[in-house]
Formats: structure tokens, C-alpha cells, sequence
């Protein structure tokens, strides 16, 4: 890795593991096999090792696979270099999984809305949720409101509500 970095050497071929860190403004190609396997937020990283000096840079992403999934996630990825873009596809394709559990990707746990279809409308919820607790976290003025969450969070759902 060092004699990459130095550029005695001028090919390094590597798995994932060395992915962190590399910095290399002459890297300029990259070929990422199997490249259906990883997941957009990854590939997207890797990609940005290469083209980070004045010269052009390519990144070549090679798949056998031709499911429509695995053609939507690589399609993605020739059309923009936008992480948000790329972010919003990926939920979009690996579904929202849930609010209050574990499960990060499938079909989402919100009974009201979807986050890709209703944004603004869980941006007013998220608002008006963090101005309601930063007044009143013990939700004492908000009866109600206390009331509702009970019926709809379980207590084992309600740990991950406060683990961040």
C-alpha cells in the first residue's frame, strides 16, 4: 500500500478492507467486480477514491447479474455522482424497514406515511415533535398525546425511540 501511495507501484488490486483511508490523487481507474453485491452508499464511496487529482477517472462497475434490482442500483450510479440522489434510490429500492425496531431495509412500520412520498410532511411532524419534547419531555402538559404513543409503541419499541 505504501509503494501505491508512493506510485512505485501502479496497480494495486485489493478487497474492500483497504478501501479506508486510501487517498491517492493519481488513482485514476477503478474496477469493482461483482459490484452488484455491494450496496449504492459503498459503491458510491469506493468510486470516490478514484479522480481525486487533476486527471480524468474512470470506475468500472461489472456485474453478471442482470435482475432488475441489481440493474436500477448500478443504473443509478452511471447517472449521478449526487449522494442524496443516490441515497432516495436506495430507499426507494431497499424499502424504509422499520422506525422502531432493527430491520433497516423491507416495508416500513409507519401506518400514515411513507418517507420518500410524504418528506415534507414527516419533516412538520419531526419539528413539531422536538418543539413539543424540548418543552414538556415528560409530555405532563400533552395527556393525550401520551395516551396515543402507549396504544401505538410497544416497550420494546419504545428502547429504540431513546437510543440515540
Amino acid at each position: 500500500m505504501a509503494e501505491f501511495r508512493q506510485g512505485s507501484v501502479e496497480v494495486l488490486v485489493a478487497t474492500t478492507v483497504i478501501e479506508v483511508g486510501v487517498d491517492v490523487p493519481e488513482a485514476t481507474v477503478m474496477v469493482i467486480e461483482d459490484a452488484d453485491r455491494f450496496g449504492i452508499a459503498q459503491l458510491h464511496q469506493l468510486r470516490g477514491r478514484v479522480g481525486r487529482g487533476a486527471d480524468p477517472a474512470w470506475c468500472y462497475l461489472l456485474s453478471e447479474n442482470d435482475s432488475p434490482e441489481a440493474e436500477a442500483r448500478l443504473s443509478a450510479l452511471e447517472r449521478t455522482t449526487d449522494g442524496f440522489e443516490l441515497a432516495d434510490v436506495d430507499l426507494g429500492l431497499r424499502g424504509e424497514g422499520t422506525i422502531l425496531g432493527a430491520r433497516q431495509k423491507g416495508r416500513s412500520d409507519l401506518r400514515l406515511a411513507r418517507l420518500l412520498d410524504d418528506r415534507d410532511l414527516v419533516e412538520q411532524a419531526r419539528s413539531l415533535a422536538v418543539e413539543v419534547v424540548t418543552d414538556d419531555p415528560g409530555l405532563a402538559a400533552h395527556r393525550s398525546l401520551a395516551d396515543e404513543l402507549r396504544l401505538f409503541i410497544a416497550d420494546d419499541e419504545a428502547e429504540f425511540l431513546f437510543k440515540s
